[in-house]
């Protein structure tokens, strides 16, 4: 009876054992992942879908730049016109989830390079910040700059503004998906209202989408 004991002690503390070593002798998945890779932005990615992609923002802020500048009533003014460049006055009526400031940061900065001085551009982003600076200058507290003081801030002579609209259709067997984008820039008179050039950017896409837009 004592040696029936013994031998259950015995296989019971074998059992513990073999639990208590199995996370160290179990294999466990644990793969590193994919490797990191630059992607060409104006070139499609590995990972595609019927959205808005950086080639489209790539592709659309280089023609609608083209085309501003070879527009005389922006560009060949006597005095370079001011013109305000906003994310809140692109619209976007889409499906499409994207920032829409890689749009008008985008081309901002190219219409800046390259306008040469013929196009000005105001920094509303900046208002709070620049009126600061200026009512310190004014109480005082630090000096004039080495630049100029003026009486005001500068006011805006256009704005550009735009809308991106999209329609879809689905095919509710395969799911496969299509989407067309439908993409407006419009340069609006501050005073006028009246729009001094328009720019149009088209493209669609089919895919059986399952890819996920943030």
């Amino acid at each position: 009876m004592i040696r029936a004991r013994t031998i259950a002690f015995a296989s019971l503390g074998l059992m513990v054992a073999g639990c208590a070593a199995s996370p160290n002798t179990t294999s466990v998945r644990n793969s590193a992942g994919a490797a990191t890779v630059y992607n060409d932005i104006r070139q499609s990615g590995a990972v595609q879908g019927v959205g808005i992609e950086s080639q489209d923002i790539v592709s659309m802020t280089d023609q609608m730049m083209r085309d501003m500048l070879v527009t005389s009533a922006l560009v060949d003014r006597p005095t370079p016109p001011r013109v305000i460049i906003d994310q809140d006055d692109f619209i976007n009526e889409s499906t499409s989830r994207l920032n829409k400031r890689m749009i008008t940061e985008r081309l901002k900065v190219q219409l800046n390079r390259n306008a040469q001085g013929r196009l000005i551009f105001v920094g509303r982003d900046y208002t709070g910040t620049i009126e600061a600076e200026r009512a310190m200058k004014r109480d005082g507290v630090v000096d004039g700059g080495t630049i100029r003081t003026t009486q005001a801030t500068a006011g805006g002579d256009f704005l550009l503004g735009g809308r991106i609209m999209s329609l879809d259709a689905v095919q509710s067997q395969t799911g496969l998906t299509q989407r067309t984008h439908m993409i407006t820039f419009e340069m609006v008179d501050l005073e006028l209202g009246t729009i001094v050039w328009t720019g149009l950017y088209e493209f669609g896409k089919t895919a059986q989408d399952d890819v996920i837009y943030r």
